[in-house]
């Protein structure tokens, strides 16, 4: 029961989060690319890398620690399933460029920013 509520709480915050920097972006991008998508899935790719760098492949890490931020935190902030239906949606109504980019930038972008992640937990 208690993994359960670790991962509710963190799934809490990180899907507040993922609305509230949705909602940041759209004050400065009102295009129809789903630019705060691609953002939170880098930024949440980064975070993982991080979280999973030192956390994860620690000998002494707690089990419930990488419930809470991993499974909860980064599997309620990132937006993989928005990303789906939004390329989905842009080839749709014929943006078949912008479709290609939203998946060219979520995953080499987001990629690229696990190993950047990965790199940098071994700095802490």
């Amino acid at each position: 029961m208690r993994a359960f509520l670790l991962v509710a709480a963190g799934g809490a915050l990180g899907a507040t989060l993922r609305y509230a920097a949705a909602l940041a972006v759209a004050r400065f991008h009102s295009g129809t690319f789903p630019l705060a998508t691609v953002l939170i899935n880098i930024v949440g790719c980064l975070a993982i890398g991080l979280v999973l760098g030192t956390v994860g492949e620690h000998p002494l890490a707690d089990p419930d620690l990488r419930r809470f931020l991993v499974t909860g935190f980064l599997g309620g902030f990132t937006t993989f399933s928005a990303f789906g239906y939004e390329t989905i949606d842009l080839l749709r109504r014929g943006s078949t460029g912008a479709a290609l980019a939203n998946v060219a930038l979520s995953v080499g972008l987001g990629l690229a920013a696990v190993a950047i992640g990965l790199r940098f937990s071994r700095l802490i």
